[in-house]
């Protein structure tokens, strides 16, 4: 056996691999992101979520990176890839198994002479096969009606040789899936942290204008007392306290569906975090002091993107498997070469099955020439080309959904923040129209529903300063989530090991 193995090696190592070599495609970019107007910087964005100052925040974060689901999920694939690429490793070495056995045979009396002529040859193995060697079954000689004991215990070999480079490229494919799932896993990682964030951005603008409506409640309900007093007293019309109290229903209206799309958010947090959807209510209830204005996030050079982007690099990464898969197919067209030995020890007694007399050693070569079959390998060759080519555009959209990413981000951002300096401008107006028609009221010179129609504009402007506030943060977020970076300082995302109800005995 020994003798075979020395005697193929450098054949093996000496083969050639089949099938296309892999190199990262070159896809076209801009030198620049059209709507990027700031300055050139590259953008810092390794623990970008800090820059909110927010310890409640970034608890959550912490909470989610240690239990959310879909990031155990992520783990236990990285887990599941590697082991894969294992499995293509082995392929590389010989296989080797040990055998012990024992086998008793009663033989016919009316056993005719082609029988006996069988047996006089002392017996042999039964032969090597395309899997390995079996054991022996029958050892010296017997007669009709004789019974016979067989002892055996060895070890048996089997060793592809890889001429073709078939394993080679299996392996190269096995470790492209794995760096693949470890990027999928980055990502993961990322839109989670931005599903958060996003998440108590909004919950933080909704917990402000629910805030603003209760001010504004109290604020009416106080008016609707006094102008209750100078109805009762003459001193105002009837019709004026009729209109504030309408106006006090409104604002009473508009508090509930803010408080239910808050609470919503609380039970989406919950489950980010991997809790039940009631656990966050309590603690998320206070409100606590206003968020600083966003982060300025510069966009930096597209190239630097495809860098960083984790789901582009994982597309780019399966993009290599599918090319790998090529040439295992491809591998498939030439011969196999296969070496298989045993080395048994054989005895009809136990006494004597451990010396040098009872040494029974088989070996052998075994060429397979594939000749015929109909198109079934260049088939197999065909469509792997096809999956390859599918890969390298599912490679090419991710670039580009990324480089459409932060052209969007951008932008909004940009129109965003005009329109926050419109609102900024018009609650001022609005606030200063309202203070005029309350003080033309007092001197009779406008009925009260100016004053109402002039602090509905204040309130709707407030409000949707409020909410441009919000779509700003988020923007920004937006534009980082779409720069795709921070993970590099986050740890890899570990999954528990099973659970023991998946397994029916010990594991070796």
């Amino acid at each position: 056996m020994k003798r075979h193995i020395l005697m193929f090696g450098p054949l093996a190592l000496a083969g050639c691999t089949v099938g296309p070599n892999y190199s990262v495609p070159k896809l076209p970019t801009p030198a620049a992101f059209a709507e990027d107007q700031g300055p050139q910087a590259t953008p810092d964005l390794q623990g970008w979520w800090h820059a909110y100052h927010d310890p409640e925040l970034e608890r959550l974060i912490a909470m989610g990176l240690a239990d959310n689901p879909d990031l155990k999920s992520a783990a236990a694939r990285i887990r599941g890839a590697r082991a894969q690429e294992r499995v293509a490793r082995s392929a590389y070495f010989p296989q080797v198994n040990a055998t012990a056995g024992s086998t008793y045979e009663q033989f016919s009396k009316n056993a005719g002479l082609s029988s006996l002529a069988s047996l006089l040859g002392g017996g042999s193995s039964s032969g090597a096969s395309s899997a390995g060697l079996q054991n022996s079954s029958t050892s010296g000689i017997a007669a009709p009606g004789d019974d016979i004991t067989v002892y055996s215990a060895g070890f048996d070999a089997s060793w592809e040789l890889d001429l073709f480079g078939g394993t080679r490229r299996s392996v190269q494919g096995a470790r492209a899936r794995a760096e693949a799932a470890v990027w999928s896993a980055r990502d993961a990682q990322l839109s989670l942290i931005a599903e958060i964030v996003d998440a108590y951005l909004q919950l933080r603008t909704l917990q402000a204008r629910e805030q603003v409506a209760r001010e504004e409640v109290d604020r009416q309900e106080k008016r609707l007392g006094i102008l209750d007093h100078t109805a009762q007293s003459g001193l105002t019309p009837q019709g004026d306290f009729i209109r504030q109290r309408a106006q006090l229903a409104q604002a009473l209206a508009a508090v509930a569906p803010i408080v239910a799309e808050g609470k919503a958010q609380m039970h989406g947090l919950g489950m980010l975090v991997g809790r039940t959807p009631d656990t966050l209510i309590a603690e998320l209830t206070a409100v606590p002091p206003p968020l600083p204005a966003p982060p300025q996030v510069p966009a930096g050079l597209p190239s630097d993107l495809l860098r960083r982007r984790p789901d582009v690099r994982m597309a780019e990464r399966q993009l290599a498997a599918a090319t790998a898969d090529i040439g295992v197919a491809v591998a498939d067209l030439y011969p196999r070469f296969t070496l298989t030995g045993a080395s048994q020890l054989i005895s009809t007694a136990l006494g004597n099955l451990f010396t040098g007399d009872s040494l029974q050693l088989t070996g052998q070569a075994q060429a397979m020439f594939p000749i015929l079959d109909w198109g079934k390998r260049k088939g197999q060759v065909a469509q792997r080309k096809a999956q390859a080519d599918e890969a390298y555009y599912a490679y090419q959209k991710a670039v580009l959904g990324a480089l459409r990413d932060v052209e969007d981000a951008l932008i909004r951002i940009r129109s965003e923040q005009e329109r926050n300096r419109a609102l900024q401008g018009g609650l001022a107006d609005a606030t200063r129209a309202a203070q005029v028609v309350e003080a033309r009221y007092a001197s009779g010179l406008v009925d009260y529903g100016a004053v109402l129609d002039a602090r509905a504009a204040e309130i709707s402007a407030h409000d949707a300063l409020i909410q441009s506030d919000g779509a700003l943060r988020r923007d920004t977020l937006a534009l980082t989530k779409a720069l795709g970076g921070g993970w590099e300082g986050l740890p890899m995302p570990e999954a528990p090991p099973a659970m023991p109800s998946y397994t029916s005995g010990p594991e070796h």
